[in-house]
């Protein structure tokens, strides 16, 4: 082995003292495998110490109750079994078996493993559910109603041509060449097929009688349906300029819309992002990490000011500078003659590669036309069903009592996505559970990570603690005295128990 694949700290098949803990865990190996010891409560647990989504260090995590919390993107482990019990993770981990002798804490046998979800065991029951979208919520539910022993028929019916895909990685690591594809499917295809779920690609929805249920595809064939769960997602807003359809001009959404960007970057030499949201900026980086010139073309006046506030935008706006963005803000494009991009203030930007990124809409055709109610999303209750008894909606679509905003709110975050569609699917099996987790998303620009918890449409005043330009701030976002959400770079521990706080106030 190299230096650096040495196991760290001490074998604890030998054993250590408590003392030897930091902040309630400790760092060591066992054989050739690193296993963190963690203490909760009286008792003392071993698990694997890298997160199974992007390896994050749970050392740096936090603690809640029998489980543990990723400090980058928020995914939650139970410290008994090693089951990935929140989303982005969706793997279990390896847990060790911990004994103790007096103040002596050893670690030795792995358990064994949990049996994937995949195993699809227990006898078919007539029950039909049908999953419209192939994105992070119709996965997430799938993969659930397996996880929670639904034996019924699943059918997952996808408009994509590629298998359910970790969407984040398609404008952050694999665009910027640092990822491989094979890094994008949430799973393989044998575990659709062990796991019982007739996931359909390159299929069309087109229309969904409530009455008869049943859905119609856009072959004309009927499939008849026990539960339905919309999860539909979004698409991106089309430019509305002359030019905007020529073949250079892209948007992103799906594993097809990344691998035509990833070919064109091959021979481009500038690129013209239009759009300073947060898809348009982590292009705008993954760019730059293929040494393209990069244009940033926004009507604002610093980008992401409306969801960071003006302090984190202009550091946003630096960051990107440093690294070489050129930014024409408070400006639009208003034509596209062939390579030669026309802006509202003149100016001319000669482009053979153009992102769009203005923004996405939720895909609600399907949902009006069955006659659900609609409030800017698909209205559901607190259990994510909409106002047709045994039809949910979960995702983009979906519009949602939130209780810390105490509002209904819509939101377009990977995570929450991921985390409806488990809520959905157990509350289509029955089981009435409440959808309060805390919004959460995160955005890379670079080697800086933003991570963002709750949601916040409008403000009094936001505080901020630490420098934004030191890279090691939280800030909090506040209306009528409460903290509706927390941004922060580098507090990451800080942001998971701002994430808790949050949780326990809507108890």
């Amino acid at each position: 082995m190299t230096e650096n694949n040495k196991p760290h700290g001490p074998d604890l098949t030998k054993g250590v003292s408590l003392t030897a803990f930091k902040d309630g865990k400790l760092l060591g190996h066992v054989g050739e495998e690193d296993v963190l010891l963690v203490q909760a409560g009286s008792e003392i647990f071993a698990i694997e110490p890298a997160c199974s989504h992007y390896h994050g260090p749970l050392a740096e995590g936090l603690v809640v109750g029998d489980t543990i919390r990723c400090p980058w993107h928020h995914a939650c482990f139970s410290l008994r079994t090693g089951e990935a019990t929140r989303p982005p993770a969706l793997n279990a981990l390896a847990v060790w078996e911990v004994t103790r002798d007096r103040d002596n804490i050893i670690a030795r046998r792995k358990r064994e493993a949990l049996t994937p979800p995949a195993a699809h065991r227990s006898a078919p029951t007539p029950d039909k559910f049908v999953i419209v979208g192939g994105g992070a919520a119709g996965f997430s539910a799938a993969e659930t109603l397996r996880r929670e022993g639904f034996a019924g028929t699943i059918t997952m019916l996808s408009n994509d041509g590629a298998m359910p895909v970790d969407r984040p990685n398609l404008s952050k690591d694999y665009l910027a060449g640092n990822a491989p594809e094979d890094w994008l499917p949430l799973r393989d295809e044998d575990y659709y097929r062990n796991a019982g779920i007739d996931l359909r690609l390159n299929t069309d929805v087109s229309a969904i009688d409530a009455k008869t249920r049943s859905v119609t595809l856009g072959n004309g064939d009927k499939l008849p349906f026990d539960r339905l769960l919309l999860a539909t997602g979004a698409e991106p807003v089309k430019l509305q300029i002359p030019g905007a359809d020529q073949p250079h001009v892209h948007t992103l959404r799906s594993v097809a819309d990344s691998r035509a960007i990833i070919k064109a970057a091959g021979s481009a030499r500038r690129a013209l992002v239009i759009g300073a949201s947060f898809i348009g900026l982590e292009v705008a980086a993954s760019l730059r990490a293929r040494k393209i010139e990069v244009h940033v073309v926004a009507p604002e006046e610093r980008p992401m000011q409306k969801v960071l506030g003006a302090e984190m935008g202009d550091f946003v706006r630096s960051l990107h500078e440093e690294n070489g963005v050129i930014f024409h803000l408070k400006d639009t494009v208003e034509n596209l003659d062939g390579m030669r991009a026309t802006l509202k203030s003149g100016a001319v930007i000669e482009a053979d590669l153009v992102v769009v990124g203005i923004g996405v809409k939720p895909r609600l055709a399907l949902a009006e036309q069955a006659g659900l109610a609609a409030d800017r999303g698909v209205s559901v209750s607190e259990y994510l069903e909409t106002s047709v008894s045994g039809i949910f909606a979960a995702g983009d679509i979906a519009r949602w009592p939130d209780p810390h905003a105490r509002q209904t709110i819509r939101v377009e975050h990977w995570v929450v996505a991921e985390r409806q569609g488990q809520a959905a699917a157990r509350n289509m099996l029955g089981r009435r559970e409440r959808f309060d987790a805390v919004p959460f998303f995160w955005s890379q620009h670079y080697d800086v990570p933003i991570n963002y918890v709750g949601h916040a449409e409008s403000l009094d005043d936001i505080a901020i603690d630490g420098s934004i330009s030191g890279k090691d701030c939280l800030l909090k976002y506040r209306k009528g005295g409460r903290v509706l959400a927390i941004a922060s770079i580098y507090r990451d521990l800080d942001n998971l128990k701002a994430e808790l706080e949050m949780e326990r106030s809507r108890a």
